[in-house]
């Protein structure tokens, strides 16, 4: 491009945001589009083929998973583990594209004020985390994170008015929900807190990877 077009261009603002999305656009479109058509992230598999036990998530922690979206957890925790050995060291096995397959929208994030919560699942007991999200400091003296007593009480029921049809949208997207799931949804969420809900699907996250190191 001769010097006389590319200022053209920078003296141009309509042109210069034109170009400059076209570009985004494109690079973008490079970058995602292939990973529809790669099994390591449209199937349940690891980085070597091997099958993950991966289910979507059942009413109670996808009920949880909205929870943690609702609360803003992601603005502090990420969930992807990088492979480097700083990483897999404090929190276990790096995470893989297959695991994510029905995380819609997935919570990688990158932020980590907070730990990575992405192999949290098992590690600790479910009254751990009651007592963590009631009040952190009481397990973990020198932690900034908010407390979330709120979540203990019954002054938001959990809203089983719409689990059905959650579960249903998602089956359309390719969740494979049985109508027996389906059916029993609001029995699963009968007399639970949203703090039970949340903790469910803690103690789900990172736990369908066997192989941890």
């Amino acid at each position: 491009m001769s010097k006389f077009k590319h200022d053209a261009i920078e003296k141009s603002v309509g042109l210069m945001i034109v170009l400059t999305l076209l570009t985004v656009s494109v690079g973008g479109l490079v970058e995602i589009v292939p990973l529809f058509f790669q099994k390591s992230t449209t199937q349940a598999i690891d980085r070597q083929g091997n099958p993950l036990d991966i289910k979507p998530y059942p009413a109670l922690q996808l009920t949880g998973r909205d929870i943690y979206v609702r609360e803003g957890c992601y603005n502090c925790h990420s969930q992807m583990i990088r492979p480097f050995r700083a990483e897999t060291e404090r929190y276990g096995h790096y995470s893989v594209a297959g695991e994510f397959i029905y995380d819609r929208p997935f919570q990688w994030g990158s932020k980590r004020t907070g730990p990575d919560l992405h192999r949290v699942g098992g590690r600790y007991s479910d009254e751990w985390h009651r007592v963590h999200l009631i009040n952190p400091r009481d397990v973990v003296p020198e932690s900034n994170m908010p407390a979330f007593p709120w979540l203990q009480r019954q002054i938001r029921p959990i809203d089983m008015n719409t689990i059905e049809t959650k579960m249903e949208r998602l089956r359309m997207l390719g969740h494979p929900y049985t109508d027996e799931e389906i059916a029993g949804a609001r029995a699963a969420l009968e007399g639970k807190t949203e703090m039970d809900a949340l903790i469910a699907y803690l103690q789900g996250l990172g736990t369908a990877l066997s192989n941890f190191k």
